[in-house]
């Protein structure tokens, strides 16, 4: 027996706490998400009162202090993987919501835009409380359930992307945007509490060693299902984020009436997210079923055909049903993403190869808004929806074209060499 398959089969069953941990993620994902997105109605606001005077510089100095956050947290969310690959992935957890706890309660009390630049580079380097989630949960879930489990805990994050602005509307009239700061800096210390004291994760002396050993990347032995994951988490994120510059004045085009913009414009958003909230897992329980890569190369497609009707809507009612049900096809993506990478490479390296998936879906996130801001203003709008169409489809038949053929053979085999599993019930598992 190889020491890969020494390092994956003792952690193929899961953790015994996988249930609570996985509530406890769930939670503390959401709450960290809700305060790290209630800035967005005030920010621009914020800028202001912090001295900066010209509309210009208060449009551009709120694009650097909302990208800094992600900017920071796509170059460290591989280097918190890998250090949770030795060093436990509680730890990371703990960190990353000590850090956010500190960082966003010292932005009610930044002094000028500088210092609430600095901050939000400061979260993204020091958070990372929903990725190191996905890692704890994908690597202690038993395998035949990761997909639903990621695919929850997927909700709970998108659930959080949609509270959090309609939160940070409505407390700064009442305690006004310093205090709201402060506020979602104690939310924030409530999920540190609950998961330094109530999620439990076995100490592994042998993964330490075999994490410290392994090298990472070179621990993997096929490393296409990898890249084409992290090619696939890329795409998602620029599926959806290529959209947003320009759906206000795409809107503006098929609504009559000038006030309804704003507010169908934030429907349309919105539709998206919900889908995804809805099916990430059901999704993330039919990947368990029939596999992962069906459904990524399914879903992939799906959005790619539901993007070509959307160039040639004529009301505002037929672009929320598209943006709704292209949500919900995208929504198993990120579990079958993280679920795939798990079950990709030894658990001795997991946490720093999924840091790499967070780091590629970051890029797409910001490469997203630019490009399609680009394409919308100098070829037309419809161009960015048939672009990106294009780009899904591509990404599907690439995706299917690279899954491994022998998926299911490899699980079978590394359930063999589980220590804690009775010979019978394997034998069971090959002759069911």
């Amino acid at each position: 027996m190889t020491d890969k398959q020494l390092d994956a089969a003792s952690v193929s069953a899961g953790s015994i706490y996988w249930k609570r941990n996985l509530a406890i993620s769930l939670i503390g994902s959401f709450t960290t998400i809700v305060a790290m997105t209630l800035l967005l109605p005030f920010l621009p606001l914020y800028v202001e009162e912090l001295g900066v005077s010209d509309h210009a510089a208060i449009v551009q100095w709120s694009g650097i202090a909302y990208g800094a956050t992600f900017l920071a947290a796509a170059l460290v969310a591989p280097l918190w993987g890998r250090l949770g690959d030795i060093y436990g992935r509680k730890l990371m957890l703990v960190r990353a919501s000590l850090g956010m706890t500190l960082a966003i309660s010292l932005m009610g009390m930044a002094g000028n835009v500088w210092q609430l630049v600095a901050l939000r580079l400061f979260v993204g380097l020091a958070g990372g409380y929903s990725s190191g989630s996905m890692v704890l949960v994908a690597t202690q879930t038993p395998k035949d359930r990761s997909a639903w489990a990621l695919g929850l805990l997927s909700s709970g994050i998108m659930a959080g992307n949609l509270v959090g602005p309609l939160i940070g509307g409505a407390l700064p009239p009442m305690i006004g945007i310093r205090g709201t700061f402060l506020a979602a800096g104690a939310m924030i210390f409530l999920a540190f509490l609950a998961t330094t004291f109530l999620i439990k994760e076995e100490k592994s002396p042998a993964r330490k060693q075999a994490a410290k050993a392994s090298g990472g990347w070179k621990s993997i032995g096929d490393k296409r299902p990898v890249i084409a994951m992290l090619a696939t988490g890329m795409l998602l994120m620029f599926a959806n984020m290529s959209i947003e510059p320009i759906i206000t004045v795409y809107v503006e085009q098929i609504v009559p009436a000038a006030d309804e913009v704003t507010m169908i414009s934030g429907i349309v958003m919105s539709a998206a997210a919900l889908g995804s909230i809805l099916s990430a897992s059901w999704l993330g329980k039919l990947a368990d079923r029939i596999g992962h890569w069906p459904v990524i190369s399914g879903a992939l497609a799906v959005a790619g055909l539901l993007l070509i009707p959307q160039a040639f809507v004529t009301s505002s009612w037929q672009l929320i049903i598209l943006r709704f049900l292209m949500g919900a096809a995208l929504g198993g993506l990120l579990p079958c993403i993280a679920a795939v990478i798990r079950h990709s490479v030894p658990d001795s390296a997991a946490g720093g190869i999924l840091g790499f998936s967070i780091s590629s879906q970051y890029v797409g996130q910001v490469a997203g808004p630019i490009l399609g801001g680009f394409v919308g203003g100098h070829i037309g709008m419809r161009a960015v929806f048939l672009g990106t169409s294009v780009l899904l489809v591509a990404g599907a038949a690439y995706a299917w074209l690279v899954r491994p053929r022998d998926t299911q053979t490899s699980d079978l085999e590394l359930d063999d060499f589980r220590p804690d599993r009775p010979k019978s019930e394997s034998c069971s598992k090959l002759t069911s």
